[in-house]
């Protein structure tokens, strides 16, 4: 069976208005949803940036010329140098 879909127009105060009139459980229901559709549209921009595709490739080549650091090498070296 096909779904149908309904497309509303609804104003931004309106929905403003809605969300704070929500229960405290549904307000952060909307939270993780903001959240997660934030975090994917920024993940799609950067995706697609020059300038964050440039730093990738340039992380990468470091990496396989063997250019950095492990984890437990750092922490070592902080304590060393506290």
């Amino acid at each position: 069976m096909a779904q149908d879909s309904v497309e509303l127009s609804i104003p931004f105060e309106s929905l403003v208005d809605s969300i704070i009139r929500l229960s405290l459980q549904d307000k952060l229901r909307v939270w993780e949803l903001l959240d997660e559709q934030v975090a994917q549209a920024e993940e799609d921009l950067w995706e697609h940036d020059p300038a964050v595709l440039t730093e990738i490739r340039e992380a990468r080549a470091a990496y396989q010329a063997g250019e950095y650091v492990t984890l437990g090498e750092y922490i070592a070296q902080r304590h060393e140098k506290t």
